[in-house]
């Protein structure tokens, strides 16, 4: 099968990413012409229990591995093609006008440079949609030596930066990632460490549901500035980059190891917040003295994350969600990987090695055709 495509013309392609915030499937239908990426339409799955909770088995280890991964593997596809063709109803675009399918699928390890694995079977979601897909976008990056992460910092270029000033574009998802897209120079980018994760985490384990909405629980406490430190202590924080990282750094049994029984729970959310908050503005600062701070990802609906981060890095720099921008914050990361499929489809890269640390530009994911 012989697929050409010609960078200028208007084409559908569809994003999917599910992150390690385990919160669901984010699906965005996205129309490109030119240098013009106009967000169609687009749909939020939430993750079955079940699904979700074997997830979470994999990610932190457990009995016959490779069976559970197989069958969640099959599991997700199916809930990411009920996505797709679910979307493509509401919108009223047909399946054979779609160019790709871009899918990050769910990563359960991330070990550079050793290994990565997302969850997802390309075939299947291909065989159910009758659309191209491209998927397994890591694994050439990593490759040809680098991180396989962050991916998406060539799209927050795409469509973020600025000539008059210098832009930080910050993903609060699990992990928090950023892009420094300076005035002139190169692109430069990497994950800082947790974003969502540790508070999701402590969070769950005091309360029912699954986030603290608007960081109202940790706004009830106090930073305690001794467990601070010693949590900013972890060597990831003190690595250059490039770098990444993911749930097999930071999670629970990584807090649990600090002394923390003897500080109230409120007090122990309110540091994991300003742990999140501190680790992304102490790189800003690094970066570059001022400039415009665009967030998005789950972190940016969180009111007191934001009301920290403003506070934190101080009058020169502007914090502003990405719909400021143009982008609402939950879509950024799946009209990434929507972008990154039509790059796959024209042959051209997708990573940025100044912020992986592979050797070149390569042509991210495998195609599997419809």
């Amino acid at each position: 099968m012989v697929i050409i495509l010609h960078q200028d013309d208007p084409c559908y392609y569809i994003g999917q990413m599910s992150g390690t915030s385990l919160d669901g499937i984010d699906t965005v239908l996205i129309r490109i012409s030119g240098g013009n990426i106009e967000l169609i339409d687009s749909l939020h799955q939430q993750f079955p229990n079940t699904i979700q909770q074997n997830i979470m088995a994999l990610c932190h280890g457990t009995q016959d591995e490779l069976d559970l991964s197989a069958r969640v593997s099959k599991q997700l596809s199916e809930l990411y093609a009920k996505g797709v063709n679910e979307l493509l109803i509401h919108s009223g675009v047909k399946a054979n006008q779609i160019s790709a399918i871009g899918c990050h699928g769910q990563t359960v390890r991330h070990m550079p440079p050793h290994y990565t694995v997302q969850l997802i079977n390309g075939s299947v979601l291909a065989e159910l949609t009758g659309i191209n897909v491209v998927c397994d976008f890591r694994a050439r990056d990593m490759a040809a030596g680098g991180q396989g992460a962050p991916l998406v910092p060539a799209f927050h270029q795409q469509v973020f930066q600025q000539s008059d000033k210098d832009t930080v574009v910050v993903n609060i998802g699990g992990m928090a990632n950023i892009t420094f897209l300076p005035q002139t120079g190169k692109v430069g980018g990497f994950d800082t460490g947790p974003g969502n994760v540790l508070m999701d985490a402590w969070f769950l384990k005091h309360h029912k549901g699954h986030y603290d909405h608007n960081g109202q629980w940790a706004q009830s406490g106090s930073v305690n500035k001794t467990l601070l430190q010693q949590l900013l202590d972890d060597p990831y924080f003190k690595l250059p980059a490039p770098k990444s990282t993911g749930r097999e750094h930071f999670n629970l049994q990584w807090l649990m190891q600090f002394p923390i029984s003897s500080i109230a729970n409120e007090d122990v959310q309110a540091t994991l917040l300003q742990l999140t908050s501190r680790s992304i503005v102490q790189e800003i600062k690094r970066l570059t003295p001022s400039a415009e701070v665009v967030i998005c990802g789950g972190g940016a609906f969180n009111g007191q994350l934001l009301k920290c981060l403003s506070h934190d890095l101080g009058a020169d720099y502007h914090v502003c969600r990405s719909a400021k921008m143009g982008i609402d914050p939950q879509w950024v990361e799946a009209m990434a990987f929507a972008w990154l499929a039509q790059q796959n489809m024209l042959g051209l890269g997708g990573n940025v090695p100044d912020v992986t640390g592979a050797k070149g530009m390569r042509v991210l994911g495998a195609l599997y055709p419809a």
